[in-house]
């Protein structure tokens, strides 16, 4: 286990560091710069300004001395918010992020495996029909389309919730943004349950626990459903980043206080070290769930060895 844990090690740390140097350089490749404004600044102002951020240096000297400030868990200081770091951006805005991704994925789980299991228990029937139709349609629809459609019907038409904002985190505020988010993932998790339910079913050893009179109910939960969430381990390392990350637009109409919001004004405003605080911590957040997935994988399937 430590040996692939090392190994993993070696491959992460190279991985993030490609992360960061291609987002460095294609951030100072893009056109404006953070201290353009509507009222452009004296030229003597503007010098004085780029010295005290570093950025009157080579870009080569600027990576190596943004290189070595992440090394030491420095972000540096954002751009744009007066007297705040970026980690301590991401420290108080994380919370929102966490909250709607968390749930969206316990929800898309629950939901998504169930609808599964009973597609495959009803393969090629009507109920099968209708949940695989479902799963195409959230595939299909993008979260700027279904987001104003629901502020528009169950917001506006019929005021049942809040349209935007956060409130503290009250329940009525995440309604909303937690069912975009899940919509899209169900389907695939339903799909993929299907799929792996179908498989793990028509095997050998489910007609031998069938053979042995052990009631359907065992036989689904306790024989054909561990084999057939494999698949399903692996997508949902990478669901859970993709919910964080994926909840960028969703924060954004909504209005939500989280990483989402600050990433795109950020980026909106040129705010070099917030969008890379973000970026690496997202490529960060992402390996390690990858990691944790392959180590999952491993507990649920004793033919996988961690060596």
């Amino acid at each position: 286990m430590l040996r692939y844990l090392l190994r993993r090690l070696a491959i992460a740390i190279p991985t993030l560091f490609v992360v960061i140097t291609v987002a460095f350089f294609m951030m100072r490749a893009a056109p404006g710069s953070p201290f353009d404004m509507d009222r452009k600044l004296p030229p003597e102002i503007k010098r004085n300004v780029e010295a005290k951020f570093g950025f009157n240096k080579p870009l080569v000297v600027q990576y190596g001395d943004y290189l070595l400030g992440v090394a030491h868990g420095d972000f540096g200081p954002s751009l744009k918010y007066r007297d705040k770091t970026v980690v301590q951006i991401i420290a108080e805005n994380y919370r929102p992020s966490l909250t709607i991704g968390l749930l969206a994925l316990i929800y898309s789980v629950c939901l998504g495996v169930t609808l599964g299991i009973v597609a495959a228990l009803r393969q090629n029937g009507v109920v099968d029909y209708v949940v695989m139709g479902v799963a195409i349609v959230g595939i299909c629809l993008p979260s700027f389309v279904t987001a104003p459609l629901l502020q528009l019907v169950l917001g506006s038409k019929l005021g049942w919730l809040p349209i935007a904002g956060w409130s503290g985190g009250a329940l009525l505020n995440l309604v909303m943004p937690v069912a975009i988010l899940t919509l899209p993932n169900v389907a695939v998790i339903s799909r993929l349950t299907r799929a792996g339910m179908i498989e793990a079913l028509h095997s050998s050893y489910i007609r031998t626990a069938r053979a042995k009179g052990l009631p359907e109910l065992s036989v689904v939960v306790k024989h054909a459903l561990p084999a057939a969430i494999l698949p399903l381990v692996s997508y949902l390392g990478p669901a859970f980043a993709g919910l964080m990350t994926g909840s960028l637009v969703v924060e954004k109409i909504f209005n939500l206080p989280g990483l989402g919001k600050f990433f795109v004004t950020s980026a909106l405003q040129r705010d070099y070290t917030v969008v890379m605080g973000m970026v690496i911590f997202y490529a960060t957040l992402i390996l390690l769930l990858n990691l944790l997935t392959d180590m999952l994988y491993a507990v649920l399937d004793p033919r996988v060895r961690l060596a």
